[in-house]
């Protein structure tokens, strides 16, 4: 059951980075940053599976580390349940983090290769003062459970377990938080095809069962539209459609939308995996000012050269940022 009220509002987020001196330096006649992620706006409500979904480089992952405060936003703001945690410090932000929890592409890397399942499930609960020293145990017992791992699992080593295992492990240790919120940042991209569809089944149950609310960064439209109940677009930075996922997929607007759904062949799992789109991909260390998908775009008109266009509601929950997209 999805509430109707915000957990999560992004409003107008933009994340930069400095570009490297060899790279500032070849580009001497323009801007020394990258905009990863341009004025993007977003809600997610509680109970709610919103899917970023994008090519690489679009600013998906970006999104996710900004609003858990790994990347500092360079403007814009980020509400959890309405309280501004944009710019906080790290002591007032440790309530919020306990919250917001995120789960990497490659569990493998995430977990310290020294220390058991149960060290890496304890810390967190220890950091945040979760339980008492006699209690952990039992909940991480209760996390592996939850997570469909055997309680004996504490006592392993990463390099001791296979891949679904190993994110099965990364989900318990999100899960000893207690979150209302958590970013999967791509979870099943490096499985295969059998464990990727029982993690992703583990996430739908976890989610219907205990109302928790996720971001789910994807480059499989699939997989979006098996686990997502709305889908956001993105492409290099801008946001350009955001709606309900069977309307978005049955009625996509956004002339990049269609472009990528147009990608879904017998012989495209993903976008990686999919046929190229047709024309010169966007710079994002230009300063442009027109839409982003100009040049790839075959319904541009004069005025996408002068602005990026602002989102218009073309139906309920059902944006785009498009000047053209009526015409079909």
């Amino acid at each position: 059951m999805v509430d109707a009220a915000p957990l999560l509002s992004i409003r107008n987020l933009d994340v930069r980075f400095k570009l490297r001196t060899g790279v500032a330096a070849a580009l001497s006649s323009g801007p020394k940053v990258l905009k990863a992620v341009d004025d993007v706006s977003f809600d997610v409500r509680k109970g709610e599976v919103l899917g970023l979904v994008g090519e690489s480089g679009s600013g998906k992952t970006t999104i996710g580390k900004a609003l858990l405060r790994l990347y500092e936003p360079h403007a814009g703001t980020i509400l959890v349940n309405g309280v501004d945690i944009t710019h906080m410090g790290a002591g007032r932000l440790k309530p919020y983090r306990r919250n917001l929890q995120m789960v990497f592409q490659d569990p493998l890397s995430s977990l310290n290769p020294r220390h058991t399942v149960r060290t890496a499930l304890a810390t967190p609960l220890l950091l945040h003062r979760i339980c008492a020293n006699d209690e952990v145990d039992a909940r991480i017992d209760e996390a592996l459970s939850k997570a469909g791992l055997p309680t004996s699992f504490k006592d392993r080593y990463p390099h001791e377990m296979s891949g679904g295992q190993l994110q099965r492990v990364a989900i318990a240790r999100a899960l000893t938080m207690s979150p209302g919120l958590v970013v999967a940042d791509e979870p099943v991209s490096k499985l295969d095809v059998s464990v990727r569809a029982q993690i992703l089944n583990l996430l739908k149950d976890l989610q219907q069962k205990f109302g928790i609310s996720i971001i789910f960064i994807t480059h499989d439209l699939r997989v979006a539209r098996y686990l997502c109940h709305r889908v956001a677009v993105m492409y290099f930075g801008k946001m350009v459609e955001i709606g309900p996922t069977e309307e978005l997929f049955a009625s996509p607007k956004h002339p990049y939308t269609r472009a990528l759904l147009g990608t879904l062949d017998e012989s495209a799992e993903s976008l990686d995996g999919g046929a190229q789109i047709a024309g010169e991909a966007f710079n994002p260390t230009t300063d442009s000012v027109g839409c982003r998908y100009l040049s790839r775009c075959p319904k541009k008109v004069a005025r996408c050269a002068t602005a990026h266009p602002e989102f218009e509601d073309v139906a309920a929950n059902h944006s785009v940022a498009c000047y053209e997209w009526r015409g079909g």
